[in-house]
């Protein structure tokens, strides 16, 4: 995404002609390297750029604990009992599934193999030959799949077009295995994108969901690409979409959210400044999102995505205060957009909370201010 490059850009050149910064009459001011009114955000508790773990947008101590153990031993079996064990319709499967896959995604791009090498997540190879019936195992491969043809080939090509074929027929055989679930529909929403399903099949495989998890933030988020002016639709129609779901959604539901993702997915490449993110499109977004994240049980696994996103929005603004109120609830954790899009994320997500605690203190803020 240019844009994001673009905005990144921009963080690194504020840093560098602002180091270091103090309050001042509502502006920043700077001052010297170890000046006692130095913005800090180690002052707030916040981890080290290197200690963010950037596998997950926020905590799920089991996956993590799975992971590790499969890592470690190849052994996939602790991973199988991890999904046979998580509730179908909701939230927390399609994003431990995504885990999954991204996790052997990544072991074979480290290594991937050779004559005298077995390449990386081979556990996921031995989990579909020795259980070629467990629903998690073909849900994983094919997410797996997805992964691997947006990551190792370019859409329109045959070899993307040859893996993602593969890719929805795994999803096919998921589906099968679990007839309730609404992760393989869902992994096919990206199949759909890469494949340019027509409209009205689309919308097919969409009711499909809308059946099984009418309210499922994942789903409702991997549809917004299809509908976005960069893919298959139209600004119009991101919106609209976006703007339907938020409207039906019920009390509780992140939906209320989902407005300022297609904000997000179409920013324009000029009006970087702050009037920009003020502006009254951007301020209703980012108001809903607010109120989802009000009214969100603090458990929903999806509440670390939508945290984050408005932490980039709300530094964009320069509404300080709120976004430090997002990151005490999500540092230590930076797997989701907006900084997956960037080769390093962790440096990214540094870089707004720099900006972010910088802002704060240069409007009176401290830590001693800043609720906890």
């Amino acid at each position: 995404m240019a844009i994001l490059w673009l905005l990144m850009a921009l963080l690194v050149l504020s840093l560098v002609l602002l180091p270091v910064l103090r309050r001042g009459r509502g502006g920043i001011q700077r001052v010297p390297a170890g000046h006692p009114d130095a913005a800090d955000p180690a002052a707030y508790g916040f981890l080290r750029e290197e200690e963010l773990d950037v596998r997950l947008p926020g905590p799920d101590q089991d996956l993590l604990q799975t992971l590790e153990l499969v890592q470690r031993t190849q052994d996939y079996r602790a991973a199988a009992q991890l999904l046979a064990g998580t509730e179908a319709e909701g939230e927390l499967r399609w994003q431990r599934v995504q885990a999954f896959a991204g996790a052997a995604a990544l072991e074979l791009r480290q290594r991937p193999g050779g004559v005298h090498e077995t390449p990386g997540g081979q556990w996921l190879r031995v989990w579909r030959a020795e259980q070629p019936k467990d629903a998690g195992g073909a849900a994983v491969h094919a997410e797996f799949l997805v992964q691997q043809a947006w990551r190792t080939a370019t859409p329109g090509t045959d070899e993307f077009r040859i893996i993602m074929e593969e890719a929805r027929k795994t999803c096919a055989e998921a589906a099968l295995l679990a007839p309730g679930d609404p992760v393989p529909y869902v992994i096919e929403l990206s199949v759909a994108r890469g494949l340019a399903y027509p409209p009205a099949e689309f919308e097919q495989l969409w009711g499909t969901i809308l059946d099984r998890a009418p309210y499922h933030m994942g789903a409702h988020l991997a549809a917004l690409h299809y509908w976005c002016e960069k893919w298959h639709g139209s600004r119009e129609q991101a919106y609209s979409f976006a703007q339907s779901a938020a409207a039906r959604a019920p009390e509780g539901s992140l939906l209320a959210a989902l407005p300022l993702f297609a904000v997000f997915e179409h920013l324009p490449e000029v009006n970087l400044v702050a009037s920009f993110y003020q502006s009254e499109v951007v301020a209703k977004a980012i108001h809903g999102a607010l109120h989802a994240v009000h009214s969100a049980v603090p458990d929903d696994p999806t509440l670390p995505h939508v945290r984050h996103l408005l932490v980039f929005f709300l530094v964009r603004a320069e509404r300080w205060a709120e976004a430090m109120d997002q990151l005490i609830h999500v540092d230590g954790h930076v797997g989701a957009l907006p900084w997956t899009l960037s080769e390093d994320p962790a440096a990214a997500f540094a870089l707004h909370r720099a900006l972010a605690v910088a802002g704060y203190e240069a409007n009176g803020g401290s830590p001693a201010s800043l609720p906890g």
